[in-house]
Formats: structure tokens, C-alpha cells, sequence
């Protein structure tokens, strides 16, 4: 399903992109997204922290990998991906996890907060999903501010080995 707002489409992403993007065909990968990459978007550390379990997870269950997962796509003029929303997979026990990223030509735009709040929303509404986490960084303060106007609110903390202390968020339905 594709979801617009008012400055982006949001479209599902499929395993053929995926394999494209895997495999470094930019061409390829723009060609089924219909839409122009930015020049250093996806990058290697993109792809890694967005498809931690690729690609065999993927590759073994699409549907179950990539539930949710879209590329935010400017809706008027030229067609370029500026950043995706992530759900890494299928929830289990309701609780969906959501992550997101904006190439930095499109940072400090609102880009992630209308593209997250959508695909947030999205979820909420599916069967079984009863609310929605993300976790970031306490540092990240852009991060930050896009959860708490997604209506997320602050529920926890977790340590991160390397980088300290995460925030962790949710949005009950």
C-alpha cells in the first residue's frame, strides 16, 4: 500500500530494490523506484543499520522482512528518495519497531517527522499491532524531537555498549 502526505509518496519497498541496492546498481535500483537516489544515499552504513539481517532473511521471507518498510519519495516536482522508514519485520506480541533516516540534502526539513508519522499511523492501524517503539540516542537531539512530534513519549532507556545511553519511545494505539 502507498501512503502520501502532503510533500511525500511513501512506497513499499520490494526484494527486487533491495537486491539492487545490495548489489550496487544504482541504475537498476532508481529504475524500480521510480524515483532518483541521492548520490551518497544508501550508503553502505544505510544499509547495514536499516537490513541488519540481510539479505538471507529477506531473501527467505519478503513479506515477513520488509512489512512496512517504504521510501519517502518527493511527491511534486522530480522524483528523488530522500530517506526511508524502516519497521524490521513483522512485529511479534503487537509491538512494532520503527527507525527511519533522511539523506542530508533533506535534513531539518520535517521530511522524517511527515514521513514517520505516517507509516506510524499505517501501523497503528493494522491488525494486531497495539503500539509502536523507536529508540535513539539521548545526543540525538533531531532524532529526538521527530519521535516526541510522532506522539511518541519516552517509556525507558537502554545502554548502548559504544555510544551510551538510548531513549526508547512509544505510541500505544
Amino acid at each position: 500500500m502507498i501512503l502520501h502526505t502532503e510533500r511525500l509518496i511513501l512506497e513499499p519497498i520490494t526484494l527486487p530494490l533491495v537486491e539492487a541496492v545490495l548489489a550496487g546498481d544504482r541504475r537498476r535500483s532508481e529504475e524500480l523506484a521510480q524515483a532518483r537516489f541521492p548520490s551518497e544515499w544508501p550508503g553502505p552504513a544505510v544499509i547495514e543499520r536499516a537490513f541488519k539481517a540481510y539479505p538471507e532473511a529477506v531473501r527467505a521471507d519478503p513479506a515477513t522482512r520488509l512489512w512496512g518498510d517504504r521510501l519517502m519519495i518527493t511527491r511534486h516536482g522530480e522524483r528523488r528518495v530522500v530517506g526511508s522508514v524502516i519497521f524490521n519485520g513483522r512485529p511479534k506480541g503487537g509491538i512494532a519497531e520503527v527507525g527511519y533516516g533522511v539523506e542530508r540534502g533533506s535534513q531539518g526539513q520535517g521530511m522524517a517527522t511527515e514521513g514517520t508519522r505516517a507509516c506510524v499511523e499505517w501501523a497503528l492501524s493494522q491488525p494486531g499491532i497495539v503500539a509502536v517503539r523507536a529508540t535513539t540516542f539521548t545526543w540525538h537531539r533531531a532524532s529526538v524531537r521527530v519521535l516526541e512530534k510522532v506522539g511518541m513519549s519516552v517509556i525507558g532507556t537502554d545502554e548502548h555498549e559504544l555510544l551510551g545511553e538510548m531513549l526508547i519511545f512509544e505510541v500505544v494505539k
